[in-house]
């Protein structure tokens, strides 16, 4: 089994890498689609902002390739985030693999933002097998300031000030909002799972 991670240059390639590793699983960095010929799995990773992001995609041509790709998928962070239709970050098309828009958090009295720190997860799909093993409670890192809507395809939500998509997925293609490689036990559960669970 082997994952490669799509280099969009972003800074959290290395933790999630460090995190792979700690799990024995083996990794490559992917600069272009046919870097990852050979990968079971992809991750997008993502740290910054949506604009930049799908600039970097389009001119490595992981756009097309991703609208195309079988192989299971899993965006974290802005790469969860770049998997729908658009983001009101930056106002730009998105992947358009899950339905929607990424929308601004909204401020809240007692609220700081951007959203950084543990909150716990509401399971919406205790099936799913990217969350096998975690229960409702568990708590997960976050850090962002924009997030997708609850929808058919969430899979598990959280509150902060308002209700959205922690993770989602719709067929091969899954997304967590938080930073399973910053997230413990619980977030080592959520990568082992896409990594071994028949998805």
């Amino acid at each position: 089994m082997t994952v490669a991670l799509i280099n969009t240059g972003c800074a959290n390639i290395y933790s999630v890498q460090a995190a792979l590793d700690r799990l024995g699983v083996a990794h490559e960095l992917a600069a272009t689609p046919s870097h990852a010929a050979s990968a079971d799995r992809l991750i997008l990773p993502g740290v910054g902002a949506a604009r930049p992001a799908m600039t970097q995609l389009r001119a490595s041509g992981w756009v097309e390739a991703l609208q195309r790709e079988t192989r299971p998928v899993l965006g974290i962070c802005l790469g969860m985030q770049l998997l729908f239709d658009r983001s009101d970050e930056g106002d730009v098309d998105g992947l358009g693999l899950m339905p929607g828009r990424i929308e601004r958090l909204a401020p809240f009295s007692g609220g700081v933002l951007p959203h950084m720190g543990w909150n716990t997860l509401d399971i919406a799909s205790a099936t799913d097998p990217l969350m096998a093993g975690v229960q409702p409670g568990d708590r997960a890192y976050f850090v962002h300031s924009f997030a997708a809507p609850v929808s058919a395809f969430t899979i598990a939500s959280t509150d902060y000030g308002q209700i959205f998509s922690a993770a989602v997925r719709r067929g091969n293609i899954m997304g967590c909002q938080f930073h399973p490689e910053r997230s413990g036990s619980v977030g080592s559960r959520i990568l082992k799972n896409f990594v071994e669970a028949g998805l």
